[in-house]
């Protein structure tokens, strides 16, 4: 096949229109947005030059930036990045194929909405000067180091590097099971993700009703307004539902 001519699938819809969202597609090239339709749902598509997109941050942030502009109309399910077709009947075999299921993902999902929270203390060195002064095994390693020769110490400053950690894992998940403790009850539905360095507590997502948006918001606000000396909270939303749906599709 000649190169451009490569389909790329972006998300599934309701809709039997043929829909034009714009020259958005991902790879730069201002490829146009379009569907490929079966029935009353279609199959979000641009054209490309490429069988394979490398796992790239731009990447990543084109593909989801076409899915949530569409999301502005539509409820959408998202489909796995780098999904890509020679032609579209194929795409029109898999919405024929998977009709049924695709319909009721689409009734399960329509009103609802993915809210990102990430929570992360502001000072860590904070933290670690409280874990280091309120554990009193860690602050008589700590003392039994200082008062030896550090050629000697190898072996223990170990020991209080994993006390250390350990501790700051536990304070970690104190902190996240109060926060999920006051959000969990507002959500359907509650994903978590991989955190990253020390200073991040908690990396999830929340699937919620429309109609309790609001009431996450207060709820979001309640908890950075009685921790904000401590830890900030990074909330975004709404977007796609990429952490509770995520179709994969085999051209077959």
């Amino acid at each position: 096949m000649e190169s451009g001519n490569y389909l790329y699938l972006y998300c599934i819809i309701e809709t039997g229109e043929e829909r034009n969202f714009g020259p958005i597609g991902v790879g730069g090239r201002g490829d146009l947005v379009t569907t490929i339709n079966y029935e009353d749902i279609s199959g979000v598509v641009s054209r490309t030059p490429l069988l394979k997109h490398d796992l790239s941050r731009e990447n990543l942030l084109g593909h989801q930036k076409v899915v949530e502009e569409v999301m502005k109309e539509y409820t959408v399910l998202p489909v796995r990045f780098c999904t890509v077709t020679e032609c579209a009947e194929n795409i029109r075999g898999v919405l024929r194929k998977r009709y049924a299921e695709f319909k009721k993902l689409i009734r399960e999902m329509d009103n609802k909405t993915e809210l990102g929270v990430k929570v992360l203390w502001k000072d860590i060195k904070a933290v670690f000067r409280d874990i280091a002064e309120g554990d009193p095994d860690i602050r008589r390693l700590r003392e039994k180091i200082a008062s030896k020769p550090l050629k000697q110490n190898y072996s223990e400053n170990i020991v209080l590097g994993r006390m250390v950690q350990a501790a700051l894992e536990s304070k970690k998940k104190e902190v996240a099971d109060g926060v999920l403790e006051r959000l969990n009850p507002i959500a359907l539905d509650t994903a978590i993700n991989k955190v990253h360095g020390d200073s991040m507590i908690l990396n999830s997502a929340f699937l919620v009703h429309g109609g309790r948006i609001k009431e996450f918001d207060d709820t979001i606000a309640e908890l950075d307004s009685s921790n904000n000396d401590r830890m900030g909270i990074k909330y975004v939303g709404p977007v796609a539902p990429f952490n509770f749906i995520n179709i994969v599709v085999e051209w077959r």
